[in-house]
């Protein structure tokens, strides 16, 4: 097996909570009493592009919440977005030690708006850790496609081969396989640890 020359790893649901997942979007629905299903519905038609970098915050949320007059302001919705996000620290560990260590490129690779995406590369530090960040906001195209996997690893300039994808998601992972990229399941640190230390990945 060729030698494991770059990483590449999801953020949310690995080393940080989902930014802006399924649970998070219900509490922001109980916080704010908002429609449920209003918002499901309007979420749905324009997350795609959310996480594309094609709308940015304020147009997510005036296509989501501020369609129509409400008893908050948007400032609140956004603080409170930003607040849902919180580290894995033992993965944010292993992730500072195989930098540390410095024989692999690393990488993030995740789906993630613009701004949120930046706020969480600030807040916690990653820049500490990775030398890049393959991110959908920035790529214009998200994970599953295909083309997003293509487009890190030509970035990098990378043989599928010679690289490893972390992620939380099967989905995620069985794509970027069929292009012959390892990958490895997330589940915890230690099993996370573990198993790229399987592929020669040691921190």
């Amino acid at each position: 097996m060729p030698k494991i020359s770059a990483v590449f790893c999801d953020v949310g649901g690995v080393l940080l909570t989902n930014g802006w997942g399924h649970a998070e979007r219900a509490r922001l629905v109980e916080q704010f009493g908002l429609d449920g299903a209003d918002f499901d519905a309007r979420n749905q038609m324009v997350s795609a592009a959310f996480d594309a970098g094609q709308l940015d915050i304020d147009q997510y949320l005036d296509r989501t919440i501020f369609y129509r007059p409400q008893s908050f302001r948007k400032q609140e919705v956004r603080d409170f977005m930003y607040a849902q996000s919180e580290a894995l620290p033992d993965s944010l560990a292993l992730i500072g030690r195989l930098a540390q260590a410095g024989k692999v490129f690393l990488a993030t690779l995740n789906n993630e708006s613009r701004e949120l995406n930046l706020h969480r590369i600030e807040k916690f530090g990653l820049r500490t850790h990775f030398s890049a960040f393959f991110s959908s906001c920035y790529l214009g195209v998200s994970k599953p496609h295909p083309q997003i996997y293509r487009m890190a690893l030509d970035i990098s300039q990378r043989q599928p081969e010679e690289c490893v994808f972390i992620d939380d998601r099967s989905l995620n992972l069985e794509c970027a396989r069929r292009l012959g990229i390892h990958t490895i399941q997330f589940l915890n640190a230690g099993q996370m640890e573990d198993d790229l230390c399987r592929l020669g990945v040691e921190a």
